[in-house]
């Protein structure tokens, strides 16, 4: 009994580390890609020096915030100045816990799960930790004890909280469909080309939205729009604590563009995974589910980058206007729709039909 639990636990911290590590890179790269996208955009080259193509430049954005100066102001709360980047980048690396990477890795008789804690209310999990998120932003931009960088933190806090009830309703007709909770249960629903999407892809709009303004990507950056707020909430930030809050916002949205297509896009199924499971062993087929889950999740960040660098930025009250009278009514539609299309049946029997 004590060694399966070891190896249990080897098991789960090996698949823990292989995620942070596995953030940590695309983060990393994601930066580089955003600027390789913003320069085909604008027909300009994007960075060429560092590198064959440049593909060291993140190494070297890297290395300049860790060997710059570390500055916290005087006037500061120096605890919680230090705690808001901590926080926004544990809660952006947490959310990953509950995500499904792809089906079990079969070894014989055993099965190793690819999701390191498979709970049966994940995406309630996922909505608690996205909601812890906003305290990051909001010590952050209080303590720094800068009016702007309070400003910023006040709209991001807002923002978050307006558009997270959207996004809770926005689930709730996904959530009548699949009958669960659970990520894994959601994904295994989606097989043989059964995506959600399909079926709700009002839901699936409003999500993607909502995804935009809580990850801060414009044309929602009203945080951090330098033409008002120099910086935003972290305008008083240097160094590596700059760079958690640089790290956390694309650790989200690359959490998020996984969590968009868990959810809509059928997760590691794909077309024909069947039949490779027939024709070339389970093990095979599950690799090139982890591939087409990752295909799917660069498919969406190139949708971030892509709306960032076309769309200009809202007005902050046709911000607060599109999340709380265009997107939440919609949502409840949705869900009335859902509900009547699901109870048909019932309904059409109590008329008398």
């Amino acid at each position: 009994m004590l060694a399966i639990d070891i190896w249990f636990i080897i098991e789960k911290v090996a698949l823990i580390a292989t995620i942070i590590g596995l953030s940590f890179f695309i983060a990393m790269y994601t930066t580089y890609a955003e600027r390789k996208v913003a320069a085909w955009l604008q027909d300009r080259r994007g960075p060429n020096r560092a590198g064959p193509f440049g593909l060291f430049q993140p190494l070297a954005d890297g290395g300049k915030l860790f060997f710059k100066e570390e500055i916290i102001p005087l006037t500061s709360n120096r605890f919680l100045f230090i705690l808001g980047p901590a926080l926004a980048m544990i809660t952006a690396l947490i959310t990953s816990t509950v995500i499904p990477w792809g089906a079990s890795y079969v070894d014989g008789t055993t099965n190793i799960a690819l999701q390191v804690a498979d709970v049966d209310m994940g995406i309630l999990v996922v909505f608690g930790i996205v909601s812890v998120g906003v305290y990051g932003i909001m010590i952050g931009g209080w303590s720094s004890n800068n009016k702007f960088s309070l400003m910023g933190a006040v709209r991001a806090a807002s923002q978050m909280v307006s558009y997270e009830v959207a996004m809770g309703l926005s689930i709730i007709a996904l959530l009548m469909m699949t009958v669960t909770l659970s990520l894994r249960e959601i994904s295994a629903q989606q097989a043989g080309m059964n995506w959600n999407v399909f079926y709700q892809p009002l839901s699936f709009l409003i999500f993607l939205i909502c995804a935009f303004a809580e990850t801060n990507r414009t044309p929602f950056d009203l945080a951090e729009c330098e033409t008002e707020l120099i910086g935003g909430y972290h305008t008083e930030y240097s160094s590596m604590k700059m760079g958690f809050y640089l790290f956390a916002e694309y650790a989200n949205m690359f959490v998020s563009s996984t969590i968009l297509a868990v959810l809509f896009f059928g997760g590691y199924n794909y077309p024909g995974m069947s039949w490779a499971v027939e024709n070339w062993g389970v093990n095979i087929a599950n690799v090139l589910g982890i591939v087409a889950l990752f295909i799917k999740i660069c498919g969406f960040i190139f949708f971030y980058m892509w709306v960032r660098w076309t769309i200009p930025r809202f007005r902050y009250d046709q911000l607060m206007h599109l999340g709380w009278r265009i997107l939440i009514p919609l949502s409840i539609v949705n869900i009335m729709i859902t509900g009547i299309v699901i109870l048909r049946h019932e309904i059409i029997a109590y008329l008398g039909f």
